[in-house]
């Protein structure tokens, strides 16, 4: 049996679109209707990768180049790119920012030199890509110019901070932010005593910026280590729960003291989770 291709997926999509015999759901889309199905695949993805669950993980890329398509489609019938310009501004783009594997821009060029140092390999990245901005931008510029406000907010204050870093504008040691941790705590301690609710949602927000300041300094992604915190949690409190259950009890009945002790027994039992 042939495999099919990524022209077949193309020809498909063109059939869904077609305005006569095409999906009237497909018909009725466009940029906007389609993106919130673009962000709910990639977290598919990114879900499939983290339980390891790899027999899915073809299938869960699948619907996400799907999503890709769609945009070509609708670029396409807009007039203003098609699936080829996607792959030629990606491969373009990849091409002149490897200068160390792609020496000349091109292709051709792989081979002619190598470097193997990624921190000189990560400065240099950096470096073209602000170059990229500033020429995308005219008069001022900024480090912090398309850093897109859609991001969620923990993804956007990390990548905020690490342009900010780029340019030296960054603690020197992780010790600092620690320290500043401490400060921005007792701040919201502060505003919560002073029954200022506006107050407290802005120091709380310091709070959580900081710590995700923290987080790159001990190079640790914050997004991951909060989703594998959900998941340790989830794990824990549904054992609470079947424990409980099997003791004849409801949780709604065991005082506060008890759910301590069984809470404390669900976490000597899973200390190993991870």
């Amino acid at each position: 049996m042939s495999r099919h291709s990524l022209q077949d997926l193309l020809t498909l999509m063109d059939c869904l679109r077609d305005p006569y015999n095409g999906c009237p759901w497909d018909l009725k889309q466009d940029f906007a209707s389609i993106a919130p199905h673009t962000l709910e695949e990639v977290y598919e993805v990114i879900d499939a990768i983290e339980r390891g669950d790899h027999g899915h993980l073809a299938d869960e890329l699948g619907d996400l180049v799907f999503q890709v398509v769609f945009y070509a489609r609708l670029g396409k019938e807009a007039g203003l790119f098609d699936f080829d310009t996607i792959v030629d501004v990606i491969t373009s783009k990849l091409l002149r920012r490897h200068p160390h594997v792609f020496p000349a821009a091109t292709l051709a060029s792989f081979g002619k030199v190598r470097t193997d140092h990624a921190e000189a390999v990560t400065a240099n990245w950096e470096a073209i890509k602000a170059e990229e901005r500033s020429g995308k931008q005219a008069g001022f510029s900024s480090a912090l110019d398309d850093v897109p406000q859609a991001l969620p907010a923990m993804l956007r204050a990390a990548k905020l901070q690490k342009r900010a870093a780029n340019r030296r504008f960054d603690w020197p040691h992780v010790d600092g932010v620690f320290d500043k941790l401490a400060e921005e705590i007792a701040e919201l301690q502060e505003a919560r005593h002073s029954n200022d609710a506006a107050a407290v949602q802005d120091e709380l927000g310091d709070v959580m910026f900081t710590m995700v300041n923290l987080a790159r300094h001990l190079q640790v992604e914050p997004e991951q280590a909060l989703r594998q915190a959900n998941r340790k949690f989830e794990q824990r409190f549904r054992l609470l729960e079947q424990r409980i259950a099997a003791d004849g009890l409801a949780m709604e009945n065991v005082d506060t003291d008890q759910l301590e002790q069984y809470w404390q027994q669900v976490k000597q039992s899973t200390a190993r989770l991870p």
